[in-house]
């Protein structure tokens, strides 16, 4: 077996075996009229029909040897046909009888999707689960395609899995075998059944308006930010459901509308179909983090919904067969303007692969009566051929997963932009509303006036161009974001008195917001505003920030002294320190390389005669990899060690490079070539012009894609996630228009490597025979942890409620109720962005703590038709998700705190034997293996990682298990989501994984009211409430001792757990109500603060005696007063403002005298006032001489009763002001529920922080106080 195992996998080569031919095309068609001759019932008696056109083949459970055996007994006229192979494998239940290699492409991938391991191979194929292989009638085993028994087919498949090639590239199995066939088949046109046999399903999303839902029409534009308040009428009608009427349920303004399409079928009647089965779209919404992390919260949120399906208003005979869609609401969250939509199956169905769409909100659009306008200026129509061909393309430049609009100029003599907020799944041609005149002097040289717009980048919130040289910037209407004033009413020019000759992008945001930089020219040469940065004789080439070290690297073009001539320096400029060193002298000409792939350079090389000529540079933050280039290319990870790369040709100049920030590098010249380049390697490969692009365009043009043409341009070539994109402009037949495609990277790379193949003969076939270079067959990566703890990602559920409806239609009722549910989830989310704790760390609790207990009743109104409104609210559907399953590929980020590890491991199997036996003296014997992996760090002296691994010799293949940990010496504490280092983990092989380290988001600090309370009744023996009680800030009596608790907490993995760190408790703000509360400023925050303060302005005292090293404020934590020692376990630096609700504050002396002079001062003459005070006067005469009466009678009393009435009346009022603070407030039983309220915790408190009051010289601005406290870590 093993010896049979070993020969089967020795031979490194594909074979491809040429089969017969099917008798002729009109003989299939007829065969296929009678097999739809069938009657419908004798079809669902049997349990099959063809869903969505698909063809689906049912096999009979034979080997694939006796299949092949068959069909040679058969002469070649007698060969079945595809009616007949159809009517043959009818009759047969879903998967019943299927063989493995009969199974659609389709099938294999939902399969391969949920199977285990995540198996990939190598170019992106993917094996059937369970790796089986048969015989041939040779018994040489060979692994089988996706197509290889496809009844009807003329050609039979057989070829390795693997090829020589990433092993994250995509599938391009359909494509290898179209290619190959077209060196065997005499007659091309026959390929046509087996491209269509094969269905192309993609899913559609429009944007729809709340009040056009249901109307066929395009998609809207999403202009309107705020919440609708168009489903109250409808909420008002729930009259007997698990949700709170009084509760205010608001909507968002638009709706997503969802079908599918497959090639060459009706949409309509593949989404009809798909509900009848049982097609569910599911929805994925992403909202992207803000830059502005000092006013939004940074947070990673996600909501996953169910489309529900909705007819169509359009009039139709037959209720049950209308158009229909699927729609969710598109919601809207504050501090987010960038949405991914992804939208994936149910598993019912038809096979459609799961799609990503971006919805972004665009906020240069405006309402004028009933048509939306732009407002940068105005949308042309019309696209020009001038304005394209013969065009050369330009670089898109915007702030990476910030920019919710990206423009792109650079159109010829014209002012005009194009603009997408769906990344150019739709655009516009935009004329700019900008005064083009502009005066030449002798400070700005223009040698000539063009009203091109040369340079365009897009942020977050802001537009910024360069015409000539000015700089002009447009700020757009974002409520989501900003204030509505912030936005501008025109495009403004900015730094008008400098001449600008280029605007340099930078790609990530920084310190909260978004940055360019702009180099000057004319009068001010030399200069670049980010920070003013000047030098003398020389010229700024170009520059690029570093976002965490807050410097600038800039190519510097240098004039020797006294000459012409010139050089070029590499130098940063820091920020903070206003210091600029010089990094790099690059040398005046290119060096030969002597046929190597690259050059280090050490001044010690031969050079050529070609001068070298930097253009540019361009810096990935998350390698930590430099790249200069021009008419070269250089790369350095330390920017002091330069490698050449010899594969690029110095007679081609660059003029643009593409960075996916994924480990891919794309660069375009000044000829429009395309290069391609893996970060980490040396060798540069040519995508276009190619063979193997020239193959690619082949197959699609066999397969009349829309997408491709003879007459085309590139206009720009962009990275969207990890995939390479191109706008191209292309010209059929006379008309012009803009596309947008995938580059198929993989694709061409794979085509480029078969370039030398020839045919066998064997048998009756011929073989196609292809050297492959690929060391292993398969990769698979298992043995993932749960990803919510690593990428942070908080993931809400949502379903749509149950219409009562037989046909499971919903109505504009039912879909209103959906928008509100949506809605009041996620506002339950930012009301949790709160300081106070809720007995439970869930957003949800509250919506349903009440109704829960009812949950039976309304299932119970449900399936009796009885739910008001029609719809049954199910509380379930409605939720926060904490444990989400990996999905065996590794995540597309990865936060870690201090000391934090990340595990996985990698499955190789190894083509052909790849073992030998290891002999050292002394030692026993050691099988190595060839395959191996590399694991590449970005910052070792931060991060590193460690692989083991283990020899699995009966399966031929080897387990590597990877260790990615941070070393806890790079990072300082910090709040959570602020200010993370960015790097990276690299699998050699194009696997590669951002890593930001530091206090990762999601995480807080909370004040544990709840146990705050209780211990406060325990230790205090009482606890008295205001009158009017807020359940959400309770009150607290001045003259008690105070014992605050806190809480840790993990917004994402709904961890909670007490604080048991040093902190430092201030007083930072106060005011009579809630609305006149002010923020001290540091001198007051001192006084009040400050165990040394002298002023007798100190607002409450400690019984704790540690304090700050400049003993400035006094020093507490969980367990003991006056711990000094600082929580270094992590990285985050909590941080907590919170308010307190006092009462009883005591009157100082001086204010009640105030007080009684004042209140005497109050009558309408001074008459009155004279009076009163003689009367209190008299009174308190007749007190004093009556006094010792009284008392003596009261002492009479007291023998009697003294400890009846002293014992009583305390218990008794102690007790009835506990009972009614408790209702208002959650049981016991409730609050044990908490993690950190645990009932054991009480007795070991007895060193609790205890905070006094100081009842003296009270400032008069805190007399009925609400005090701000500032908590943080140490």
């Amino acid at each position: 077996m093993e010896k049979a195992g070993e020969q089967r996998w020795r031979g490194k080569v594909s074979r491809l075996e040429k089969g017969r031919f099917e008798k002729s095309a009109p003989a299939w068609n007829e065969e296929r009229a009678q097999v739809q001759e069938r009657s419908r019932g004798e079809r669902k008696a049997r349990g099959e029909g063809k869903a969505g056109g698909e063809e689906r083949f049912r096999g009979e459970g034979t080997a694939l040897g006796e299949e092949r055996s068959r069909a040679q007994e058969k002469p070649r006229g007698e060969e079945r046909s595809r009616g007949e192979w159809k009517a043959r494998f009818e009759g047969r239940s879903w998967g019943e009888g299927k063989t493995r290699f009969e199974k659609s492409r389709g099938e294999e991938r939902f399969r391969d999707a949920n199977k285990a391991g995540g198996e990939q191979r190598c170019h992106g194929e993917e094996k059937a689960q369970g790796e089986v292989r048969v015989s041939n009638e040779k018994g040489r085993g060979e692994e089988k395609a996706w197509g290889e028994e496809r009844p009807g087919s003329s050609y039979i498949v057989r070829y390795p899995a693997m090829s020589p090639a990433s092993p994250v590239w995509l599938r391009v199995r359909l494509l290898r075998v179209l290619w190959a066939l077209l060196a065997v088949l005499p007659w091309p046109w026959k390929l046509w059944a087996l491209i269509h046999n094969f269905q192309e399903c993609t899913w559609q999303v429009a944007l729809n308006k709340f009040q056009r839902v249901g109307e066929n029409l395009e998609s809207d534009r999403f202009l309107h930010q705020e919440p609708v308040d168009t489903v109250r009428n409808v909420f008002n009608m729930l009259v007997d459901s698990p949700i709170d009427r009084r509760e205010k349920y608001l909507g968002f303004p638009y709706y997503l509308k969802i079908n599918y399409s497959c090639h060459g079928q009706d949409s309509e009647d593949l989404v009809r179909r798909g509900h009848l089965i049982g097609l569910k779209p599911l929805v994925l919404v992403t909202f992207q983090a803000p830059a502005n992390f000092y006013r939004w919260k940074i947070e990673q949120l996600q909501i996953q919904m169910e489309a529900a399906p909705f007819r169509s208003k359009e009039p139709c005979p037959a209720t049950e067969v209308c158009v229909m869609s699927w729609y969710t609401p598109m919601p809207i969250k504050n501090g987010s303007v960038v949405m991914r939509v992804d939208v994936s199956s149910n598993g019912v169905g038809p096979i459609i692969p799961n799609q990503r769409f971006h919805v972004n909100i665009n906020g240069f659009l405006k309402m004028e009566g009933d048509k939306i306008q732009f407002t940068v200026g105005d949308e042309l129509f019309d696209l020009k051929l001038r304005y394209f061909v013969n065009v050369p393309s330009r670089p898109l430049w915007y702030n990476v997963d910030q920019s919710p609009v990206l423009i792109l100029g650079g159109i010829p003599n014209e002012k005009t932009l194009i603009m997408t907020s769906t990344n150019f799944k739709e655009f516009s041609l935009v004329e700019l509303s900008i005064d083009s005149c502009w005066v030449g002097s002798f400070y700005c040289p223009q040698a000539e006036f063009s009203a091109t717009i040369h340079d365009a980048i897009s942020t977050e919130s802001t537009l910024f161009i360069r015409q000539n040289q000015l700089v002009y910037y447009f700020t757009g209407t974002y409520s989501t974001l900003y204030e509505g004033s912030h936005s501008s009413g025109k495009w403004v020019r900015v730094l008008a008195s400098e001449c600008i000759k280029r605007l340099c992008p930078v790609y990530f945001s920084s310190n909260g917001s978004d940055h360019i930089i702009a180099l000057t020219t004319g009068k001010h040469e030399g200069y670049i505003h980010f920070g003013t940065i000047t030098a003398d004789r020389c010229s700024i080439t170009w520059a690029t920030f570093i976002s965490g070290e807050n410097t600038l690297i800039l190519l510097v073009e240098i004039y020797y002294q006294k000459s012409d001539e010139k050089y070029y320096q590499l130098t940063n400029y820091n920020l903070i320190t206003n210091e600029m060193n010089i990094l790099y002298t690059m040398p005046l000409f290119i060096p030969d390389a002597g046929g190597l792939e690259f050059l280090m350079i050490l001044g010690t090389e031969t050079y050529t005669n070609t001068p070298m000529v930097p253009k540019g540079l361009f810096f990935n933050v998350y390698n930590n990899l430099l790249f200069i280039w021009g008419n070269f290319l250089l790369q350095s990870y330390n920017t002091e060690n330069f490698l050449y790369l010899a594969d690029f040709p110095k007679e081609s100049t660059i003029k643009y490079l593409v960075n996916s920030f994924q480990g891919d590098v794309v660069i375009v010249t000044e000829t429009e070539e395309i290069w391609y380049l893996l970060e980490g390697t040396y060798q540069l490969s040519r995508l276009f012009p190619s063979k193997g692009w020239d193959i690619h365009v082949s197959l699609q043009v066999m397969k009349e894609s829309s997408l491709y043409a003879s007459n085309e341009t590139m206009v720009t070539l962009f990275y969207e996630e990890d995939k390479l994109y191109q706008l191209v402009y292309l010209i059929q037949k006379q008309q012009g228009h803009l596309v947008k495609r995938q580059v198929p990277v993989e694709n061409v790379l794979l085509y480029k490597q078969y370039n030398k193949y020839h045919v066998e003969p064997e048998g009756n076939f011929r073989t196609l025979i292809f050297t492959n270079f690929c060391p292993f067959e398969v990769m698979r990566l298992g043995n993932l942890p749960n990803p919510q703890a690593y990428t942070r990602q908080e993931r809400y559920l949502a379903r749509p409620p149950m219409v009562l409806n037989p046909s499971g239609f919903h109505t504009e009722n039912s879909l209103a109720v959906y928008q509100g549910l949506v809605y009041y989830l996620l506002w339950l989310h930012s009301k949790y962005d709160k300081p106070y704790a809720d007995p439970v760390h869930d957003p949800t609790w509250r919506w349903w703590k009440n109704k829960k207990q009812d949950k039976d009743y309304y299932s119970y109104l449900a399936s009796n038709w009885l739910s008001a409104g029609g719809v049954h609210i199910d509380m379930d559907s409605y939720e926060k998700v904490y444990d989400l399953k990996a999905s065996y590929r590794l995540p597309e980020r990865i936060f870690l705190d201090k000391g934090a590890e990340y595990h996985f491991s990698i499955f190789l199997t190894a083509r052909g034997h790849s073992f030998e036996m290891g002999t050292v003296v002394g030692s026993v014997f050691k099988v190595r293996s060839r395959v191996s992996v590399g694991v590449v760090v970005a910052d070792p002296s931060c991060t590193e990682s460690l692989v083991q691994q283990r020899v699995l010799v009966k399966r031929n293949s080897v387990l590597f298990l990877v260790t990615l940990r941070d070393k806890s010496v790079c990072y300082d504490q910090g709040i959570s989501g602020h200010h993370l280092m960015k790097t990276s983990l690299m699998v050699k092989g194009n696997l590669m994984v951002p890593v930001f380290i530091g206090c990762p988001p999601g995480k807080r600090l909370a004040f544990d009211i709840t146990y705050t309370l209780k211990y406060m009744r325990l230790k205090n023996k009482h606890y008295y409430d205001c009158i009017y009680q807020d359940p959400e800030m309770p009150c607290f009596l001045f003259r008690d001792m105070f014992y605050p608790f806190f809480l840790i907490q993990d917004l994402v993995t709904g961890d909670s757990g007490s604080f048991k760190g040093s902190y430092v408790l201030k007083v930072v703000g106060g005011g009579r109500s809630l609305g006149s509360i002010v923020d001290y400023n540091e001198e007051e925050i001192y006084r009040y603060n400050s165990p040394l303060d002298k002023t007798d302005s100190r607002i409450w005292t400690t019984r704790t005696a540690g304090t700050t090293q400049d003993m400035a404020f006094h020093i507490m934590s969980y367990e003991n007063s006056g711990i000094e020692d600082v929580d270094n376990s992590t990285y985050c630096d909590y941080q907590l403002i919170f308010l307190l609700h006092i009462h009883g504050l005591p009157l100082s002396a001086k204010r009640a005298l105030f007080l009684l002079i004042v209140s005497g001062g109050l009558g309408p003459a001074p008459l009155v006032s004279a009076s009163v005070l003689v009367g209190l006067v008299i009174l308190y005469i007749i007190i004093c001489l009556l006094w010792p009466y009284v008392v003596r009678a009261c002492s009479h009393l007291r023998w009697r009763i003294n400890n009846i009435i002293a014992s009583e009346s305390y218990y008794t009022y102690a007790t009835s002001s506990r009972v009614f603070s408790l209702s208002s407030q959650p049981s016991f039983e409730a609050i044990s529920k908490v993690p950190s309220q645990v009932d054991t915790k009480v007795e070991n408190q007895e060193d609790q922080p205890k905070l006094e009051p100081a009842e003296e010289n009270q400032p008069e601005s805190l007399l009925s106080a609400q005090p701000s406290a500032s908590l943080s870590s140490l």
